[in-house]
């Protein structure tokens, strides 16, 4: 595409030398267009790159509030200036708690949401969140006074996964997995069980394949 209107732009010089009036006006076109179609896709591709570098890998807002329930391992309800905010807690994964008949819970669901709950009811904290995501919750990160985060202790006790659900896609604490391999080392909490059941695995093949 360079050579092409380097070619151009000596031809339009020269017509311009010659004032060939026509000539001019033809090749000045013939550039404008050429510069539009090489020009347009690459200011396109920097703008994918750029929504791309956007992707929330900082968090970008906070929240302060007190825990007022805690629903399972990893969400929970945060009231914020009289007004409930959802709270899922991110990179971690928490074993799932019973929906329905057809949406059966996980094994340590139970103890999962009751170390989480030991960890934050009533508590007043300030969340570091990245986003919100489909069902309209905060994903946040949960820092406790002793410089820990709440999503860490849940994956250090063994009542959460590391989420890497789609190859990491939500990961944004690179130290979780390290701490999930130390727990099951411990064999603490959900690795007890020789085989668990990660629980983006189970809300697939469980809840919507009916195989569980």
């Amino acid at each position: 595409m360079n050579n092409f209107l380097n070619s151009l732009s000596r031809q339009l010089v020269r017509a311009l030398m010659a004032r060939r009036w026509g000539r001019v006006a033809a090749v000045a076109v013939v550039l404008a267009i050429a510069a539009y179609a090489g020009l347009f896709p690459a200011l396109n591709a920097d703008a994918q790159a750029e929504r791309q570098d956007a992707s929330p890998t900082q968090p970008g807002f906070s929240l302060t509030g007190s825990v007022v329930h805690v629903a399972d391992g990893d969400t929970f309800t945060l009231l914020v200036n009289g007004r409930r905010e959802r709270i899922r807690m991110a990179s971690i994964d928490a074993p799932e708690t019973t929906k329905d008949a057809d949406r059966p819970g996980q094994p340590y669901a139970q103890a999962s949401r009751k170390a989480l709950s030991d960890l934050l009811a009533g508590r007043t904290l300030t969340l570091q969140c990245y986003e919100r995501d489909r069902y309209e919750r905060s994903i946040c990160n949960v820092p406790l006074p002793d410089g820990s985060t709440a999503n860490r202790r849940q994956v250090e006790a063994g009542m959460a996964w590391a989420n890497m659900e789609k190859q990491g896609r939500f990961m944004r604490d690179e130290s979780l997995p390290e701490l999930e391999n130390k727990a099951r080392g411990q064999k603490l909490g959900i690795w007890r069980d020789q085989a668990p059941v990660r629980p983006w695995e189970w809300r697939y093949r469980c809840w919507q394949k009916q195989q569980c």
